[in-house]
């Protein structure tokens, strides 16, 4: 799939330039933030289905070690099933403001891609059985469409079952 022409070039944000340093193909798609819309809201917006949205959460094991979660945007996580099959004892998700600490990016706006700081990522299986996904492009409001596989060779994200339907 082609890059979207420059003209239509929305920001650059370190998972932008992470993406192109790797050359990876993918499309932007700016849409209106609206704070708590989550990712329903850009699903609405963009026209796409929920489910295809992925969501990039931030949380934390007992030991307050960071960790990445990519989930359907229709979906929830079970920490206590992706607890267990990470090894740790208990996981929850990070206050806002430490999210935005550990990942360099503002909620609402996180992406896994060029993270100020380098965290294990999970990733919901069945997102790798998409074609495609859209998923945070680094800032608020905007989203890149890229194959899920990007996920796994990128950011060596590990296959996890642990969605809960919302």
């Amino acid at each position: 799939m082609a890059k979207k022409d420059k003209t239509a070039h929305v920001s650059e944000t370190p998972a932008t330039r992470l993406l192109r340093a790797h050359k990876v193909a993918f499309t932007e798609h700016p849409y209106d933030y609206v704070e708590h819309g989550g990712s329903a809201e850009s699903a609405r917006q963009l026209g796409l289905h929920e489910h295809m949205v992925v969501k990039t959460l931030v949380m934390q094991d007992q030991d307050a070690r960071p960790l990445i979660v990519l989930m359907h945007g229709d979906r929830k996580v079970s920490t206590k099933n992706l607890a267990r099959q990470i090894g740790a004892k208990s996981v929850e998700p990070c206050r806002p403001e430490v999210a935005n600490r550990h990942s360099g990016y503002l909620v609402g706006g996180t992406s896994p891609f060029g993270t100020r700081r380098e965290m294990p990522v999970f990733i919901e299986e069945s997102i790798l059985q998409l074609p495609r996904i859209a998923i945070n492009g680094g800032r608020r409001g905007f989203l890149v469409q890229l194959d899920p596989q990007v996920c796994v060779q990128l950011l060596g994200a590990r296959p996890v079952r642990c969605a809960l339907a919302e």
